[in-house]
């Protein structure tokens, strides 16, 4: 008997619409922030004493290890939060979080997201469901990084960047704009194995490049890259 092909599950996490709406019943404890394109939000090793909410833009969050090597966590775009580990006790930084393009952000302070959270149960169900799907999410980046070869890593992750901010079902996206270094980065292989494989993409017409430099991705055959062997 034939063994069946192995297909890797690929999610795109829905974002609920209502929590800026029901973040703005907060008002004391919370700041509006604006971020330039590159800004730091928080550093790694900082104090951490508040949650940040995306209202537009999107933030790389990065961690560095103490021999210097740096890893992408995580590319997070409107209506999702980050910095949620002072939550649950973290009293420094585990990470980096970073604008990569100009962005609005709320920061609430711990103390005040947790009364909010006590005071409004649709807020407390919507953010324990961000969460959930956040560590998701995290369980199928590290399945994918145990059992895929850096071809499919890649795959998945430019469909998961082209998705910020678009539907599911859209039959294609353009994804931010973002460096061969950092695709590395984030599929944990080398740049040169990024460029080959970002060239092969193109040929095979997966993605397009604009004049512009940013990328389009076909999503229909992107995902049968991804979802079969």
């Amino acid at each position: 008997m034939r063994p069946s092909k192995k297909i890797a599950k690929l999610t795109f996490t829905k974002i609920d619409p209502h929590v800026e709406s029901l973040l703005r019943h907060i008002v004391a404890g919370k700041r509006v922030l604006q971020f330039k394109k590159d800004e730091p939000i928080f550093s790694q090793g900082d104090r951490a004493d508040g949650i940040y909410f995306i209202q537009s833009g999107k933030v790389r969050v990065t961690v560095v290890s103490a021999q210097g090597k740096e890893a992408v966590l995580a590319m997070l775009g409107p209506r999702e939060f980050f910095g949620e580990g002072c939550m649950v006790g973290q009293l420094l930084r585990m990470s980096t979080a970073t604008a990569t393009e100009s962005s609005t952000v709320f920061r609430v302070q711990k103390q005040a997201m947790l009364q909010s959270l006590h005071a409004q149960p649709d807020l407390s169900e919507k953010f324990t469901a961000a969460l959930l799907a956040r560590n998701i999410n995290l369980e199928e980046d590290l399945c994918d990084q145990l059992f895929n070869h850096s071809e499919k890593r890649l795959a998945r992750v430019l469909l998961k960047l082209s998705r910020f901010g678009h539907h599911a079902d859209m039959p294609d996206a353009t994804m931010p704009k973002l460096t061969h270094e950092t695709l590395a980065e984030m599929v944990g292989t080398t740049r040169s194995r990024i460029t080959h494989f970002m060239n092969k993409f193109r040929t095979m017409g997966l993605i397009e490049y604009t004049g512009k430099g940013d990328i389009t991705v076909r999503d229909e055959l992107m995902t049968d890259v991804v979802l079969h062997d």
